[in-house]
């Protein structure tokens, strides 16, 4: 149609209204491995007067495997940092393309002057076929047809292995129930737990944070959020008594959405440790708060009850045969002048954590260079000291503060900025990656509850999108954005590499990053360019295809 012009795109892309696309290296065929789920898109523009609407017809002989989305528009009122790297799509307020929205019975959107896109998975099985499946997509306006487009999905014959190391996205249940109006613990809750859950697990999270007690992050001094501690107590007189019900129905819902690994809350308070998180328990006839804000980290009140719970606790995760993949925090992100802080704390528990794996997110390597954690988990601007004396294992995390050269997923930012961290992992053997922000919908030291479809910034404090990966969706079930499907994308990396490295070694995997064998992939410094990332991929295929 004269009105209708469109484009086939990569996935790593970001249609902005008024820009359109550029096309670079797109391809007519797609590969996979067995079990991956691999995107592209259809950038299109419509100059019809009103705003009408289109439909999709999939042909294929794997349509049940083809699913299309809308990708929407999403306020970006705090896009980024006013100190930044020149490496953004924009630093101005706007809209801008975020939220995969399925496609309503009366279809997708054409609106005038506008360019938008769909967004089209492949969601491989890992019991198809290896082979080629002709994909065509049909695109109307009423009867009218639009455009077609056809690609071909080459299927490997290898298995995408699972990711092999443990990645963890915060997950916030107290943003769940504040934003379904649901009870704690009510029926309700727990399957809305479990949708967002599941999600994350497609999406290559293997690992939980679980709220013994209600997890102490950015919550403002003095401050509380909603109770959604799992572990009940009983206080009489210096004697605790602690109830696992709740806590075993978590685990056993985690591990039955795919979990492999559990975080356990922090112990104490953020950002140095003073304090003791928010803890209920029954004390005389009343459930009350007997810990908390005034609550000294190190003290022998706060002390004795560590003892009884972590007792007990370990006793528990035995008997739920996790033990062996439960990681235990001190305190999130200290600072050098939190150092002794941390340091009583840790004392606190150290004892008790005897054989268990702790580790916390920091930026400086004293506190690995003086023992006080073990497994850091580096912010990745700050990596360069632990890669130099490495760790025996070395995690890596980014957030707000990391707004320069290194990869990040704010909504302004290249998605092959995002995507660009599997290779990195790989390349740098890191034994995990952690963000904070799976659903958190608060503001900024959870002052107050935000509508995540109209704030993405945590009220103007954290760059757009770093908040949350997923939206909350109808049904108590999450919305995907692009920035989910690229950490998918990233993790499929990471993984596709493993399954060369076991086919032909970890030398023909290097070869396939920096091919010319010059160091071109650093932690700061990396291609900054779509057509690396999917030559990248191609030169893997390759290898794969050779190997067998």
């Amino acid at each position: 149609m004269d009105n209708f012009k469109f484009k086939p795109i990569t996935s790593l892309e970001k249609v902005f209204p008024a820009a359109g696309a550029a096309g670079e290296a797109m391809t007519q065929t797609l590969t996979a491995l067995k079990g991956e789920t691999v995107s592209f898109q259809i950038a299109y523009y419509w100059s019809g007067e009103r705003k009408e609407r289109g439909t999709v017809e999939v042909v294929s002989a794997i349509a049940d495997c083809v699913h299309v989305r809308t990708v929407d528009l999403v306020a970006c009122e705090y896009p980024c940092h006013m100190k930044r790297d020149e490496d953004y799509l924009t630093t101005e307020p706007g809209l801008y393309p975020d939220l995969l929205s399925e496609i309503p019975q009366w279809g997708f959107p054409l609106v005038s002057g506008q360019w938008r896109s769909l967004w089209i998975d492949l969601e491989t099985e890992k019991n198809m076929a290896a082979g080629s499946y002709p994909v065509q997509l049909i695109l109307k306006k009423g009867e009218e047809i639009l455009c077609e487009v056809e690609i071909t999905l080459e299927l490997l014959d290898v298995e995408l292995p699972k990711l092999p190391i443990p990645h963890t996205e915060w997950f916030h249940s107290d943003c769940l129930a504040d934003y379904y109006h649901v009870e704690v613990f009510s029926e309700s809750y727990w399957t809305i737990v479990e949708n967002f859950m599941r999600t994350a697990v497609k999406r290559k999270c293997n690992m939980i944070l679980t709220p013994v007690f209600t997890p102490p992050l950015d919550t403002a001094q003095g401050g509380e959020r909603r109770t959604v501690q799992l572990v009940d107590v009983t206080a009489e007189g210096e004697t605790y008594s602690f109830g696992f019900a709740n806590f075993e129905r978590w685990i056993e819902t985690a591990l039955r959405c795919g979990m492999e690994y559990f975080e356990i809350s922090h112990l104490f308070s953020q950002w140095g440790a003073v304090a003791a998180p928010k803890i209920m328990a029954m004390k005389d006839g009343a459930y009350q708060k007997i810990f908390g804000w005034n609550t000294d980290a190190s003290g022998a009140e706060y002390r004795n009850f560590m003892h009884q719970f972590l007792c007990a606790l370990k006793e528990e995760l035995k008997k739920l045969g996790i033990a062996d993949k439960t990681w235990f925090h001190i305190s999130d992100e200290p600072e050098m002048r939190h150092l002794e802080s941390y340091r009583a704390a840790k004392e606190v528990v150290e004892e008790d954590l005897k054989g268990y794996q702790l580790m916390d997110a920091l930026s400086d390597y004293s506190f690995y260079e003086k023992g006080l954690v073990a497994q850091p988990v580096c912010a990745l601007n700050h990596i360069q000291p632990f890669l130099e004396n490495r760790p025996e294992k070395l995690w890596g995390y980014y957030c707000t503060a990391q707004w320069g050269k290194v990869s990040n997923r704010f909504i302004v930012q290249p998605s092959y900025r995002t995507r660009i961290l599997g290779a990195q992992m790989y390349k740098y053997r890191l034994d995990g990656f952690l963000h904070w922000g799976y659903n958190f919908y608060n503001s900024e030291y959870s002052l107050y509850p935000i509508d995540p479809y109209r704030c993405t910034d945590a009220g103007g404090a954290f760059p757009s999108g770093d908040p949350f990966l997923v939206y909350p969706g109808k049904d108590g079930k999450p919305v995907e954005s692009i920035r989910t499907m690229l950490m998918d994308e990233a993790m499929s990396d990471y993984c596709a590499m493993t399954a060369l490295e076991k086919l032909s070694g970890r030398e023909a995997v290097l070869a396939c990053l920096e091919p010319d064998g010059e160091e071109i992939l650093t932690i700061e410094e990396y291609p900054r360019s779509i057509s690396y990332l999917i030559d990248m991929r191609e030169r893997i295929h390759q290898a794969i295809k050779a190997a067998l």
